[in-house]
Formats: structure tokens, sequence, C-alpha cells
């Protein structure tokens, strides 16, 4: 994605997340990958919500310009719930995403995350489709 291109698209998304009954707390991210703070509808299983957004998202991506001809999000994605209690965390941790990643990529980070938390993963598809 092109960094002037970011902030509609995140705004875009909060616009998804409206029309399938959720609350968009805080969207944030990269030109690699976006992180979306908000409640799991009641009435839609986890993959049901997502397939939501990237398709939304994607097509409207794609119209923004040429440049987003070939655009589609990756297969696969993270989802994790997040406590009350550091609620405000994630949110400054969200919003700052770009000074973060000046520091570690996206994808040393996330994989920490995984080994941190103990999530068993396989290396063969993790960032890839």
């Amino acid at each position: 994605m092109r960094e002037s291109d970011i902030p509609l698209i995140h705004k875009y998304i909060g616009g998804v997340l409206k029309n399938i009954d959720s609350v968009p707390v805080c969207i944030g991210g990269i030109n690699d990958h976006v992180h979306i703070l908000c409640p799991l509808p009641k009435t839609m299983a986890l993959s049901e919500f997502v397939r939501a957004i990237k398709s939304n998202s994607s097509r409207w991506i794609k119209t923004m310009d040429s440049y987003y001809n070939g655009f589609e999000w990756q297969t696969g994605y993270g989802a994790f719930s997040v406590s009350p209690s550091v609620k405000e965390k994630t949110i400054q941790y969200i919003s700052t995403q770009a000074e973060h990643h000046k520091k570690q990529t996206f994808k040393d980070e996330y994989l920490a995350f995984l080994k941190a938390y103990n999530i068993d993963y396989d290396p063969n598809y993790v960032f890839s489709d």
C-alpha cells in the first residue's frame, strides 16, 4: 500500500466494521499489515468476520487507483482477544505502528509474539499463502 492511502483504507475498514455490527475502537498499521481493535459481532464467526472485512475492503481498494489492480490480502490472519485491562495499551500500540516498525519488522514481531505466548504454528505456513 502507498503510505498516503493508508489512512483512507483504515477509515474504509472502519465503515465496513460498522456495516457488520461491530464498533471500530482503533485501526492502524503500515503498508504490509493492519491491526483492528473491535468487538466481534455476536452473530458472526471469526472467519466470516475477517472474510467480510477483507473482501469488502479489497474490492474498494482496487477502485482507488490502477496501482491497486492486483491487490489482495494474504489468506491468513491472526486474531487475539484483548482484556479490558490492556485496552488502552493496545490502542497505543496500534496507533504507533509506523514508529514501532522502524525498530522491528512485523514478521519478526509476530513470530516473537507467537513464541512468547506459546502459540503453536507451522513455520511453513506463517506469512505464505
